[in-house]
């Protein structure tokens, strides 16, 4: 293996116009590696950036993700590449099934298969949590919707609406994607099973009022090395998904224990995020990310490099710590500033799709818009340091706006 820090050493980062990607690439060009920064859109905002020395195109991954293994695989083994990071489901699914193809000098950032079955899949991931003692929502697996309105009737209204997977991949296919919903009512709950049907499996689960956390964790063959957790502080959408703005805080040690132990029954080697819902009752599982997170540039920006120890875990480029790295500062905020731009304009426009779920008020909008550009925080995508990514997200954020108001004229 060549030695990092000299240049020569290659790394191959997909979806480069993600936040997360974007943290990647900065990481690690920072320590002299050599980056091809890949995505399918040729406006990438990673494309943009100081360190991406090389930039590789691909097709969109949802249509076609067969030929997106390919062309990586292909691509690391022409560019001789050291490191493939692959950042989102919609590659990351395609590369595990084709990773008996991977050139012998490549080391691919993604867990075993057992690992990727297992955490892709929600059933599974809550039946070893089970199996462990970490506390789950009340959660009923459904065939069918008068299953469906039976679990219903015994876990209370609102429920849940959960497909066992967020996309499902199959050879020669495209990926298909399911979204978690929420139904307060017979006529709503039928109608989601039937949409659901013959794309995914269901799983119900009781409604759960609480804060969101993340236990980020590098670990390896089921040993932690570092950890690091955050809160949500505003999600997109509004009544639940992607974090929007969040902030980091001190490790919960109960969150912790939970977290290491469910990747620790996994022999987890690699990056993943373990998400808790903390209600009045105590924490329950929400489910395991298996990848690099959305939200990862908030831990680079507190002082946890993850990017930097999986580059030296994956490829032996770095002493590993005897010890569990805890090491990073708390009360650090940092946005994504389209999502929360979306927030901004959804809270402000008034709709709520679900009215029996919280919804802020149009003065925390207010607040927000007026904090976009606060000086203690800070962003996914905009550095001064790095300015191209952050000057074609805003460009890209402008013109999605723009789009929408001509076509609501």
């Amino acid at each position: 293996m060549r030695s990092a820090g000299d240049g020569s050493r290659r790394v191959l980062v997909t979806d480069a116009g993600l936040g997360s990607a974007i943290s990647v690439i900065r990481s690690l060009g920072r320590r002299g590696w050599h980056v091809i920064a890949a995505d399918d859109d040729p406006q990438s905002p990673g494309f943009r950036s100081r360190y991406a020395t090389e930039r590789l195109r691909y097709p969109p991954p949802d249509t076609d993700p067969d030929r997106v293994a390919d062309l990586l695989l292909r691509a690391a083994r022409n560019r001789r590449v050291d490191l493939l990071i692959p950042v989102t489901d919609q590659v990351l699914l395609p590369l595990s099934a084709a990773r008996s193809r991977v050139p012998a000098h490549c080391r691919v950032a993604m867990p075993d298969e057992r690992g990727v079955a297992t955490t892709h899949d929600k059933a599974a991931t809550f039946e070893l949590a089970r199996s462990l003692g970490v506390p789950i929502p009340r959660t009923r697996a459904v065939d069918g919707v008068p299953d469906a309105l039976r679990a219903a009737a015994e876990l209370g209204w609102p429920v849940v609406v959960k497909p066992t997977v967020s996309r499902s991949y199959r050879p020669d296919r495209p990926i298909e994607s399911f979204a978690v919903e929420y139904a307060s009512g017979p006529a709503e709950l039928s109608r989601l099973v039937q949409e659901f049907e013959g794309g995914t499996a269901i799983l119900l689960q009781e409604y759960l009022r609480g804060e969101a956390h993340g236990v980020e964790l590098l670990m390896d063959e089921g040993r932690p090395l570092a950890a690091f957790q955050h809160r949500r502080l505003r999600e997109v959408p509004v009544t639940g998904g992607a974090s929007s703005f969040r902030e980091s805080v001190a490790l919960d040690p109960t969150l912790l224990e939970h977290a290491t132990r469910l990747l620790g029954a996994l022999d987890w080697t690699g990056l993943a995020m373990v998400e808790f819902k903390v209600t009045a009752d105590g924490p329950r599982l929400m489910e395991v990310n298996g990848r690099i997170w959305g939200s990862l540039p908030l831990a680079v920006a507190s002082g946890m490099d993850f990017p930097a120890k999986l580059a030296d875990l994956v490829c032996g480029t770095g002493p590993q710590p005897a010890g569990l790295d805890t090491r990073y500062r708390i009360g650090i905020r940092s946005r994504n500033l389209e999502l929360d731009v979306l927030w901004i304009a959804s809270v402000l426009s008034g709709r709520r799709r679900r009215p029996f779920l919280p919804f802020p008020g149009r003065w925390d909008a207010i607040s927000a818009a007026a904090g976009l550009f606060a000086s203690s925080d800070h962003f996914d995508v905009l550095s001064l340091e790095d300015p191209g990514p952050g000057l074609a997200e805003i460009a890209m954020i402008a013109s999605k706006m723009g789009r929408k108001l001509f076509a609501g004229q």
